[in-house]
């Protein structure tokens, strides 16, 4: 079916199912330039009646009497014309793409350090799922405190074609969640991994933090999803939370490849300047005593922000509804934007519509009776005919 697209203003773009019925609006156009002559020598008419004619009361003219009547006829018939080429308007959304947000979560000994508050922090079964009974003002680990604005910012996404993955990271990184679409996976998740970090305080491993590692395995994790799924238009960012204790590894050669692969990274700073003990551990059964106090380290955590481009924020310093929006705010005007067919609408019964109440006003300016049944009969049946013809 042939179909010709123009520029209206109805929000989009305008194509006509029938065209080749678009020459009918050449009869409009030429009564429309016969109104125009019609008009200009009734103009004339009556400024040479003003001139050559006196009487003793000004007499008034209608400036164009029955030619209005004609005039609204025209338009009208300019409508029905219209009308029967079958109009239909094409939406055109416009939108930005979806998010690639993988988390690079610290699982390092520090992260067990409970001077941070939380709303679900006590939990005795692990197995057990997550619910939000605690209050605010419990205490809870760094580790616990993370998982909590985790699962606030899964909220916070819409999820359309947001994705998210998770990788946990200390002295090695491994990988939780790999890219998905499914809130339901990400929160399962999140629920079963709230109790504590996978890795174990007994392992040397453990008490290491290599961001090398875990930008390394975020980046892996993206270079995967590619090959599994092909190019992604989403926009892609990492979001690392960490308290900055005992970094290790190349932080600055992992953050220039993360620049070269266009992927900004926020870091989010968990626990305290004053900090806390570090845990004990248990070694062939003796119980170790607490190595120290772990604090948190901001100003090297701002440093790996602003070297990774992007900005750092800190729980409990900040509201986490804020962090959350702010970090997908900017990862969504950083998003490429996207352009998406909407449904096509038939417009006829619009133009039928004006076209009867144009006509409908034009009988207004009538003074005879038997002319203004006739023009109603005319319009009913020209309505009901062009009706007929569209729904063949």
């Amino acid at each position: 079916m042939n179909n010709l697209l123009l520029r209206e203003s109805f929000g989009g773009q305008v194509g006509f199912g029938a065209p080749h019925y678009l020459w009918l609006l050449a009869l409009p156009a030429a009564f429309l330039v016969l109104w125009l002559w019609r008009f200009g020598r009734r103009m004339a008419d009556l400024r040479r009646l003003r001139d050559r004619r006196s009487v003793p009361v000004r007499e008034r003219f209608a400036l164009g009497g029955d030619l209005w009547c004609w005039l609204f006829l025209i338009v009208s018939a300019a409508c029905f014309a219209t009308a029967i080429a079958r109009p239909r308007g094409l939406t055109t959304v416009v939108n930005r793409a979806g998010l690639d947000i993988v988390i690079l979560q610290d699982g390092s000994a520090s992260m067990h350090v409970g001077d941070v508050t939380g709303s679900a922090s006590a939990r005795p079964d692990p197995g057990e799922l997550w619910r939000e009974t605690g209050s605010p003002g419990v205490a809870a680990s760094r580790w616990q405190r993370s998982m909590d604005f985790l699962r606030l910012l899964g909220d916070a996404l819409s999820w359309n074609d947001d994705r998210m993955a998770l990788t946990v990271f200390a002295h090695i990184a491994t990988p939780q969640i790999r890219l998905t679409s499914d809130p339901n996976t990400v929160f399962f998740f999140l629920d079963h991994l709230h109790a504590t970090s996978p890795f174990r305080l007994e392992d040397d491993t453990t008490w290491d933090t290599n961001l090398e590692q875990g930008i390394a395995w975020g980046l892996r994790l993206l270079e995967k999803d590619r090959e599994l799924h092909g190019p992604s238009i989403n926009g892609k960012l990492f979001v690392m939370i960490s308290d900055g204790e005992s970094w290790s590894g190349e932080v600055a050669r992992s953050i220039e490849r993360a620049t070269r692969e266009h992927v900004p990274l926020h870091v989010i700073g968990v626990g305290t300047l004053g900090g806390g003990e570090l845990p004990q551990t248990t070694v062939n059964g003796v119980v170790e005593p607490s190595p120290g106090r772990s604090r948190l380290d901001r100003a090297s955590l701002q440093r790996i922000a602003a070297a990774g481009g992007g900005q750092y924020f800190e729980l409990d310093r900040d509201q986490d509804r804020d962090i959350a929006n702010a970090i997908i705010d900017t990862g969504r005007r950083q998003a490429p934007t996207t352009t998406e067919e909407g449904t096509t609408e038939e417009l006829y019964w619009r133009f039928l519509a004006a076209g009867l109440a144009l006509a409908a006003v034009g009988s207004l300016f009538l003074r005879e009776g038997t002319e203004l049944w006739i023009q109603f009969g005319a319009t009913a049946v020209t309505g009901a005919a062009i009706w007929t013809l569209i729904a063949i």
